[in-house]
């Protein structure tokens, strides 16, 4: 069953003013540990693709953020909430302490796709409530 829609287009140029303004500490603050070497990895490479990086993980967790009917309030926070990917490329949410805890709780799936283009990232995640039967089963 559907719990939740979320999701979210964000401008890379608005992105990239926050970095140009705040450095890392942007970074920091929207990134988990994880996310943050990714982030260090690409914008060393390539600093524009550190940008889109930062922009789709922002993008993600606003609309993850909007799909479990939260927005940024506890337990949501962006630190909490990481986007990775599966070894297919597929997109996942790892969620840590209390949001993860909180997201247990309900036996809840989310489900996220990321895009960007030249200025904009976009994603878009379902959250579904599962059965506890194949939650358990981790079906």
């Amino acid at each position: 069953m559907i719990y939740g829609i979320g999701t979210d287009i964000c401008d890379v140029r608005r992105i990239r003013a926050s970095l140009e303004r705040h450095g890392d500490r942007f970074a920091q603050r929207i990134l988990g540990e994880t996310e943050i070497a990714t982030w260090r990895t690409r914008s060393q490479r390539w600093p524009e693709r550190g940008v889109r990086y930062l922009a789709t993980r922002f993008s993600a967790k606003e609309a993850f953020s909007k799909a479990i009917g939260l927005g940024m309030c506890m337990p949501m926070t962006w630190r909490l909430c990481e986007i990775d990917k599966l070894a297919s490329g597929q997109p996942t949410v790892l969620l840590h302490g209390a949001l993860r805890e909180w997201f247990e709780a309900r036996a809840l799936r989310a489900h996220i796709t990321v895009s960007d283009e030249t200025d904009y990232a976009a994603s878009f995640c379902v959250v579904e409530r599962v059965d506890l039967e194949s939650f358990a089963s981790g079906r």
